[in-house]
């Protein structure tokens, strides 16, 4: 009696341990699918992003140039 418990833990055992290495392959299958996906939502971002930071960067170009020149016509620069 006690071997046919001992076969039986085993089996269940064993069958726990094949489900769980199975949905886990799966889960791995779906993480990297989703890495995948959210690196070209990023990449997608990537080409504005760098065109908005441009504009930021001219602005404030423009206006450090407009207050450089002020104090250059009064004489302000040391």
């Amino acid at each position: 009696m006690n071997k046919n418990i001992l076969k039986n833990r085993k089996a269940i055992l064993s069958a726990a341990l094949v489900i769980a290495a199975t949905a886990s392959a799966f889960a791995q299958g779906n993480g990297i699918a989703g890495i995948n996906e959210a690196t070209s939502m990023v990449s997608s971002y990537f080409d504005p992003g760098t065109k908005l930071i441009y504009a930021i960067g001219a602005v404030v170009g423009l206006i450090g140039g407009v207050k450089v020149y002020g104090k250059f016509v009064r004489r302000e620069v040391a």
